[in-house]
């Protein structure tokens, strides 16, 4: 594989992430009937199914395929159906009509990813450094598919009158709220962003390269959903002069009067569907399931801003990425309400994990990046237009996924994904 596409990696024991991170896609699917399984909600949500199927294909395709002499695929029809975007792989099922393949079932698939497994096992010894490469690739993608497939699963049970659960509810912690924002300034003057060191990261998070960034702060942590509803009840959702010109058309065309999945309960206040089924709206917990419109309006309305993603970057590359609340498991899933030392010391908290920043950069290359040549280089950069910027994770983000210099991007209407926001404000003189 050509060397600008991702950084080298070094991998130590690459069979047990290999195994930790397939066993993790079958789990979070074990509760699903084929039914669940084989419907979709929306063009822009996939089926569980084909999540399964699509990964293995990715291993299959630019692996085994490529790098293993006489492989035989499962099933060569399985090409058209499960290639997603990589247009150098020639045509595939289109994305708003993934489903209707019935066919084929849920147990096929499942026997796609043992046969797929199966060879992989025997070729990860015998791997070059591009093909294992390529594994650390596939391994990274298939954790971004855990996350899609959770954030789908949830749009589809959603649309369901009996408002079924992926899971029990788990235990939720009811205080009364995090207490006021707090703000810390950042890293200011001439600063580097993007990925540096040997591990692994994907191509748009590099190359490193200088930024300079004028004094900001940014709050201590996340909006809240009290926050949120404070924004409601005071008319943020009716008030054009807090949105921008295509979020008030988005707000108008589509109705919209709260987050992704809010209900009012009838007494007053609010509940939310979830992955444990629909409870009452925490108001401690994060806000989430808004998009970018609804980002910008509230930061509007609290008389600031989103953060760029230089500067979210700046204050979070110090922290350790793996501390935050990430998806580790099979089970309930949802943001945590600020822990007790948010406010009691000098930084931002809850940066990685819980739900995914929206930041107010568009989501473009950074100087000096250059694509592959081949299928593989069809990644990240061919999307680099008209989305914006994500930072830090959410809780359906596979713990080991995320990093400081973690580029996600959605286009700024969309928010069946766990996106929230932390405010940013300039620094007067």
């Amino acid at each position: 594989m050509p060397e600008p596409v991702f950084q080298k990696t070094q991998v130590h024991n690459l069979g047990a992430h290999y195994e930790a991170v397939r066993a993790l896609s079958l789990s979070l699917t074990a509760n699903l009937s084929d039914a669940d399984a084989t419907a979709q909600s929306m063009p822009d949500a996939s089926p569980a199914k084909w999540h399964l199927a699509h990964v293995t294909w990715f291993f299959e395709t630019f692996v085994l395929r490529d790098h293993v002499p006489g492989y035989r695929s499962f099933d060569d029809r399985f090409a058209f159906l499960f290639n997603s975007y990589y247009e150098a792989e020639g045509p595939r099922h289109d994305r708003p009509r993934r489903g209707l393949l019935t066919r084929p079932s849920l147990d096929d698939v499942l026997a796609y990813r043992g046969h797929v497994d199966a060879a992989m096992y025997n070729a990860l010894p015998l791997l070059n450094d591009g093909g294992r490469s390529l594994v650390t690739l596939g391994l990274h993608h298939e954790q971004q598919h855990q996350e899609l497939l959770l954030t789908d699963i949830l749009h589809l049970f959603a649309q369901n009158p009996l408002q079924p659960g992926l899971w029990p509810r788990g235990q939720r912690d009811l205080i009364a709220g995090p207490g006021p924002l707090i703000w810390h300034e950042g890293p200011s003057g001439l600063i580097e962003i993007g990925h540096k060191g040997d591990d692994f990261a994907f191509d748009c998070e590099g190359p490193r390269h200088k930024v300079h960034l004028t004094p900001y702060a940014l709050a201590d942590r996340p909006v809240s959903n009290g926050e949120w509803i404070n924004f409601m009840e005071s008319g943020g959702y009716r008030d054009p002069a807090h949105w921008l010109s295509d979020g008030w058309a988005w707000v108008q065309a589509e109705g919209v009067e709260a987050p992704l999945y809010w209900q009012p309960d009838g007494a007053g206040g609010w509940t939310r569907f979830t992955l444990s089924g629909r409870e009452p709206v925490n108001p401690a917990e994060p806000v989430t399931h808004i998009s970018l419109y609804e980002a910008d309006a509230f930061a509007s309305w609290a008389d600031a801003r989103l953060p760029t993603e230089a500067e979210w970057e700046a204050m979070a590359a110090s922290r350790d990425s793996l501390t935050g609340h990430f998806l580790d498991r099979a089970g309930p899933c949802r943001p945590m309400v600020a822990g007790h030392e948010v406010g009691k010391d000098r930084r931002p908290h809850q940066m990685f994990g819980d739900v995914w920043e929206w930041t107010g950069s568009a989501y473009r290359p950074y100087p000096g990046f250059r694509a592959a040549e081949g299928a593989v280089g069809e990644y990240n950069g061919k999307f680099m237009s008209g989305q914006f910027v994500l930072r830090g994770g959410s809780c359906a983000t596979p713990r080991g996924h995320a990093r400081a210099s973690y580029r996600n991007f959605f286009y700024p209407h969309q928010r069946w994904q766990f996106t929230g926001l932390r405010l940013a404000k300039d620094m007067t003189a």
